[in-house]
């Protein structure tokens, strides 16, 4: 998934200032009152645990036969769908590849504002309450971190995180008792790859606390320690740096009883070796002082091209990031972590002890491209949902399974079906009492009984789509993120396209019999 979000955001910045957005589709008329609320989905994983499971629907499992699209919203002149949708107080907000955050009617698809960020936003939004109005956080591709008014789409600041030149927030920003906890990745890794004169690599991941009314950083700190420094020449006589890497793609994790916020991190980038990458982190919500590491994968010191590439460290490793949220729930009265890894991997941790591995399932094979669990899990009180993507392995096993929270026990799993296209489920899942939602890369949205497994909902995308805002669109494969689900509707974006995927620039909005 790094590849992703490196391609991506490397076109974000050569592109430059983003795109207008499309005037056409407005809202008329009043607004609807915008009242954020039980039921609402808001930024990457409903709250800050990081679940994404939504208790309070709006419809019944047994609708889901009955899911039929209500409206289709076209993204104007973009190359991919890449954004998280939030559903709150009865508004959508999305970003886009162009940098156009919208915020939409979500019974119309109508639009109530856009904001133009700049650069590529495909984090998700994050609604809250900050003084006396709701504002919208989110990140973009060039490393910033914004917030808008969620009303009026006034932005309010713009904070840059990192002075890196390919620093990026591909994470989504969570609002907490007044701060905005903000995750840094980069591109860095593709830009080693590209030429030998390239001096690899100065970039490390981070995580920062702002005060969410004026965006000032309370605290930073680097996931690497050590500030990079020259340690060796490659072939072509080019300086190389190091320690480096240990990027924060996915949002952190807010643990409020222990004062904690949990993020997990990608691989290492040189040869010096670090203990925090492919790792979950524990960091002190107020001062922001790292608490503990609990490392999985050693030695995963990787960059593009590996093994061959001039610039690859000797005996490089197999990119095995943690690309999506640990999740934070208690069962049988007893609070754990759970992290699903690019190597195909589940893991529940003891945040007690240091993140000690209570238990490990292997539920993929897992392979450096979007291999294993790539974007998200959902969890439930007493199951996790995870899909495997296993893009580029033959003895792969694409598919969605359900695993015992408190002991990692499969409970069932559904290979991905034959005959369907590209069977790859990288995109997070995202699940509600009785049902989970996982897609594929071949462009189906699935919803999953999660009793027994069963497909109980498909819904083929790889079409043509007539849209509220008269956009052209099309559907193509689903992709990094996951479907939004509130009030009885379903939202995703479409169109994700990469490593053989399709690309298409649709947001569908699915309820019951489309009403």
């Amino acid at each position: 998934m790094k590849k992703l979000a490196v391609l991506i955001g490397l076109s974000a910045c050569l592109a430059g200032v983003a795109a207008a957005a499309d005037e056409t589709g407005r809202c008329t008329g009043n607004p609807k009152a915008f009242a954020p609320g039980t039921g609402d989905w808001n930024g990457w994983g409903v709250d800050a645990s990081n679940g994404r499971y939504q208790p309070q629907p709006g419809f019944a499992a047994a609708d889901a036969s009955r899911l039929k699209l209500k409206w289709a919203f076209g993204f104007a002149g973009d190359m991919r769908a890449v954004g998280q949708p939030a559903i709150v107080g009865g508004r959508v907000f999305v970003g886009s590849y162009s940098g156009n955050v919208y915020s939409l009617d979500e019974s119309t698809g109508c639009i109530y504002w856009s904001y133009d960020a700049g650069a590529i936003v495909r984090t998700g939004i994050d609604v809250a309450r900050s003084g006396s109005q709701w504002v919208a956080f989110f990140g973009d591709g060039k490393g910033f971190a914004h917030a808008v008014d969620a009303q009026t789409g006034k932005g309010l600041w713009k904070v840059r995180m990192d002075e890196h030149p390919l620093a990026r927030i591909t994470g989504t920003p969570v609002f907490s008792s007044g701060r905005v906890y903000v995750p840094v990745a980069s591109g860095e890794e593709l830009a080693s790859s590209q030429t030998p004169k390239y001096q690899c690599c100065t970039f490390r991941g981070s995580l920062a606390a702002l005060d969410a009314a004026t965006g000032k950083v309370i605290w930073k700190t680097f996931t690497v320690s050590d500030p990079p420094k020259q340690y060796k020449t490659n072939a072509e006589g080019t300086p190389m740096f190091g320690p480096a890497g240990a990027g924060v793609w996915s949002a952190p994790t807010i643990d409020t009883q222990r004062k904690r916020v949990y993020v997990g991190t990608g691989n290492s980038f040189t040869g010096i070796e670090i203990n925090t990458s492919d790792a979950i982190l524990a960091f002190d919500l107020d001062s922001g002082s790292l608490l503990w590491a609990s490392q999985v994968t050693s030695h995963d010191n990787w960059v593009p091209g590996c093994p061959k590439g001039v610039n690859c460290p000797e005996n490089p490793g197999d990119d095995y990031d943690f690309g999506s949220s640990p999740i934070l729930r208690t069962v049988n009265g007893k609070e754990m972590l759970l992290a699903g890894q690019k190597s195909g991997i589940v893991y529940g941790l003891d945040p007690d002890k240091r993140g000690e591995i209570v238990w490990k399932t292997r539920i993929g094979q897992g392979t450096g491209l979007m291999g294993g669990i790539a974007w998200g899990m959902a969890a439930d009180d007493q199951t996790i949902y995870a899909a495997v993507s296993d893009i580029n392995r033959t003895d792969g096993t694409p598919g969605l399974y359900a695993l015992k929270i408190g002991t990692g026990m499969k409970t069932w799993d559904t290979p991905a079906p034959k005959g369907a296209g590209n069977t790859a489920q990288a995109a997070a899942v995202s699940a509600m009492p009785g049902l989970a939602f996982s897609a594929s890369m071949g462009a189906h949205l699935r919803a999953y009984s999660t009793k027994t497994g069963e497909i109980v909902w498909d819904f083929d995308a790889k079409r043509d789509f007539e849209t509220v805002n008269k956009v052209a669109a099309k559907g193509g494969s689903f992709n990094g993120a996951g479907p939004a689900i509130s009030r009885g509707m379903v939202i995703a974006d479409c169109g994700y396209g990469f490593a053989g995927g399709q690309a298409g620039n649709v947001l569908l909005a699915f309820s019951v019999d489309g009403k």
